[in-house]
């Protein structure tokens, strides 16, 4: 995988990266065990937890959290209303897209009360522990406390390549749109309409511009995090990218970002 070479020429300090296929290739560049902080990376792992908590009957995607009227669902999609950083009202339920690290913390707060397990527990002992990740843990808020390493991220999106913790339903549905035709903003990204989003996973879709390659699918879905990090899978490549760096997010990345996701889809697509 030549294009992961292209990271030494990033202007950060530390940068570490992985490519996964499908059939289970893992390639890595740089150091893997090197702990990165997330950012809103976090929220593919907490969201990946609830969805663990919801097949375990603990909690159910329609149950009432977050503003009046509001869900599991609505809170997982950033369509609860609520502000992005506190818990103030801003839109009603289901009528925006509005991104919300707010409501992430309700969802650990509702997954706590439901299975009387402090939420970084529930998490490690749910998505960790099974997936052998080692070097990954929430330290922080549940929208973007969560430290990890380049090897976990690659083993976390193996198994969003080919579920194993979650069924088979319940992975797709979170993968693709939910509760669809809302416009909101991605941040450092402006407005989209749609804006597409599953249960905490980003959904691409036609979005332009993003973070990820112009060349990825439109079912690609992950998110990236302004720490200098992303993760996306791409279910029609077959593959999925990690980026871990410890460079905030800004023009650097958006400038690098979505060209270096294109050299990795081209390829994957060439090697075909």
């Amino acid at each position: 995988m030549s294009a992961l070479a292209a990271l030494d020429d990033w202007p950060v300090e530390n940068v570490a990266g992985a490519v996964i296929t499908a059939s289970g290739d893992i390639t890595v560049h740089g150091d893997a065990d090197r702990p990165y902080e997330l950012a809103s990376v976090t929220k593919l792992l907490v969201a990946e937890a609830v969805l663990v908590a919801v097949e375990e009957g603990a909690i159910d995607l329609d149950d009432p959290a977050g503003p009046p009227g509001s869900t599991v669902a609505h809170l997982l999609a950033h369509a609860s209303g609520l502000a992005f950083g506190t818990r103030d009202v801003e839109a009603p339920v289901g009528t925006a897209r509005i991104y919300s690290s707010a409501g992430f913390e309700v969802l650990a707060e509702t997954v706590e009360q439901a299975t009387e397990i402090a939420f970084p527990d529930y998490l490690a002992g749910a998505v960790c522990e099974p997936l052998g990740l080692t070097g990954t843990a929430l330290e922080g808020p549940a929208g973007h406390g969560a430290v990890s390493t380049v090897a976990d991220l690659a083993a976390f999106a193996a198994e969003l390549l080919a579920p194993t913790v979650l069924s088979a339903g319940l992975a797709a549905r979170a993968t693709t749109v939910n509760f669809p035709g809302l416009d909101g903003f991605v941040p450092g990204y402006g407005k989209h309409r749609p804006n597409d989003w599953g249960l905490g996973f980003e959904i691409r879709g036609h979005k332009s511009p993003h973070w990820t390659g112009t060349t990825n699918s439109p079912s690609t879905f992950g998110h990236f995090g302004q720490a200098g990090t992303f993760l996306w899978v791409d279910p029609e490549l077959g593959a999925a990218g990690v980026v871990l760096t410890d460079r905030r997010f800004g023009p650097w990345a958006k400038s690098l970002w979505s060209g270096f996701n294109d050299s990795v889809v081209a390829e994957l697509s060439a090697g075909r």
